[in-house]
């Protein structure tokens, strides 16, 4: 099983945005530029996370955008669920276009199903702010690559 791009892209934009300082914003075109990745495809993902909760985006020159609560109160789990589009991981997982003439005896889709709950569960257990625990490294790697990479908040 591999995550989506998209996933991909949504976990890098929650991780480099728990590594800016606080009272500061990040903007599209610094992620794009810190991770080279393709501007238009983070507006999409951007656009998602401030849908459904996971950042604050400020329109404006100075705008910008911040995670919308502490990356310690983003699940891996919640994330990947939102941004993969399904998890039939095997042919009998999908009961539209499922052809296989063994899936009403089939033990291996519970041994599969078993394998995809456990990996969501695993990815339930830890946070965003798990994924930066390496956090001064990390910073420092954005902060050379990008010396100007994070705005203040604009006042009001």
């Amino acid at each position: 099983m591999q995550l989506t791009q998209y996933t991909d892209y949504s976990l890098r934009v929650l991780i480099y945005l728990s590594l800016i300082e606080p009272g500061k914003l990040g903007t599209i075109s610094d992620i794009a530029g810190f991770y080279g990745i393709s501007r238009n495809h983070l507006v999409k993902v951007v656009h998602n996370l401030a849908n459904n909760g996971f950042i604050h985006t400020i329109r404006g020159k100075h705008g910008g955008m911040r995670l919308a609560r502490p990356a310690s109160k983003i699940t891996l789990g919640e994330v990947v669920r939102l941004t993969e589009s399904n998890f039939d991981i095997a042919e009998c997982f999908n009961k539209t276009t499922n052809n296989c003439v063994i899936t009403p005896v089939c033990v291996l889709k519970s041994i599969l199903g078993e394998a995809r709950s456990l990996f969501l569960q695993e990815l339930d257990r830890h946070t965003i702010a798990d994924a930066v625990t390496k956090k001064t490294v990390l910073s420092k790697r954005i902060h050379l690559h990008l010396p100007h990479a994070t705005r203040p908040l604009p006042a009001g």
